[in-house]
């Protein structure tokens, strides 16, 4: 997937695999890309300072664990990370509504339709 495709949404898609529980970030990176069905591939240069600057703003929480024999970072959403989710998921929503109703096929060529005979009879 294009990279630049993400960009304005990946605050979303990080909260929301943390909706489910707690996790490290090579286990959020691993979500993405099997919730994605492979597609989202996002680097970890990408990925953890998105959760630091969710973190410091308030829509995470973080505590170091052991993992596997393994001390990692594991963050969970908080309180006010819910309720940015669920804006964040209003938001996609009426997003993909508005950009679905202008690519799909049938609203073009009705659209085109529309703009002609409204031409031809004020001309």
């Amino acid at each position: 997937m294009n990279p630049d495709a993400l960009r304005g949404h990946m605050d979303a898609l990080l909260l929301s695999v943390l909706e489910r529980e707690p996790l490290h970030g090579y286990a959020i990176i691993e979500a993405l890309l099997e919730r994605s069905g492979g597609a989202l591939n996002v680097p970890t240069g990408t990925v953890y300072p998105a959760l630091r600057r969710l973190e410091r703003i308030g829509y995470l929480s973080s505590e170091w664990a052991t993992v596997g024999g393994r001390k990692r970072r594991t963050y969970r959403l908080t309180d006010s990370g819910r309720k940015q989710l669920e804006g964040e998921r209003s938001a996609w929503q009426e997003f993909a509504t508005v950009i679905g109703s202008v690519l799909r096929a049938d609203a073009t060529a009705a659209g085109a339709g529309e703009v002609s005979g409204a031409r031809r009879a004020a001309g």
